[in-house]
């Protein structure tokens, strides 16, 4: 069993906020349309919350710490294949201190599927009452082929969380890795680590300035937006 005394930081903090906000942010959208149009304006809001995040995640990805960078993780067909054969114990296990070749994937499989549905939404309409913030720069009949791509993208999204889902369960249950606690403390043991592989800190501040021009330009476009013309309000 690894040495639980000896922890060592791999997964900084601004990482580890964006990933449970992101969480969060799926399960309220998602509530707040089940519930109708009394909690649309509760839906945008869900919806602006995943917009920066993605915003902020996509940049941290170049200037974040290692392991939150895409250079550290992204890897070819090769070394997806390859690292998919040590799981069936086709070739030689692989041990990864950051996300492994098919995590990797599925990071940037949740990235374009939450960017999508975020950037869909804005300009998306209920066909009752409510619209996205950005219909007004659109024709009724964009809004409502993006709104048909607002809703499918939705059952695509619960298909990558199932699997997500059902990976970290696999990993818990077969590879008896714990991939849910290092997402909250940031800390994996020291001994499924090499050398050199443990972040020195997480950068808060930069998270913070990259976060907040993220909400600004967001607000920006939005407050800038013309006013929707839906007949039916």
């Amino acid at each position: 069993m690894p040495d639980s005394r000896d922890l060592r930081l791999v997964w900084d903090l601004p990482v580890r906020i964006c990933h449970w906000l992101l969480v969060l942010a799926v399960a309220g959208s998602w509530l707040t349309h089940k519930l109708g149009p009394q909690a649309f304006a509760w839906h945008v809001w869900c919806g602006y919350t995943t917009l920066v995040l993605i915003f902020f995640r996509v940049v941290w990805g170049f200037v974040g710490p290692r392991h939150a960078r895409f250079a550290s993780f992204l890897r070819g067909p090769a070394a997806t294949l390859k690292y998919s054969g040590s799981l069936f114990g086709l070739t030689a296990m692989q041990r990864h201190a950051g996300h492994n070749p098919l995590g990797a994937l599925m990071v940037v499989l949740f990235l374009v599927l939450l960017g999508a549905q975020g950037a869909t939404g804005l300009f998306a309409n209920d066909e009752i009452m409510s619209a996205g913030p950005l219909y007004g720069y659109v024709s009724d009949e964009t809004s409502d082929a993006l709104s048909d791509w607002h809703r499918e993208l939705t059952n695509v999204l619960w298909v990558a969380i199932g699997l997500h889902v059902g990976a970290v369960l696999l990993y818990w249950i077969v590879k008896r890795q714990n991939l849910v606690g290092p997402m909250f403390s940031g800390r994996k043991p020291g001994e499924l680590l090499q050398p050199g592989d443990e972040i020195a800190g997480s950068r808060v501040w930069l998270a913070l300035v990259i976060a907040g021009t993220g909400a600004a330009l967001l607000y920006a476009i939005v407050a800038t937006a013309p006013e929707p013309s839906l007949l039916l309000f």
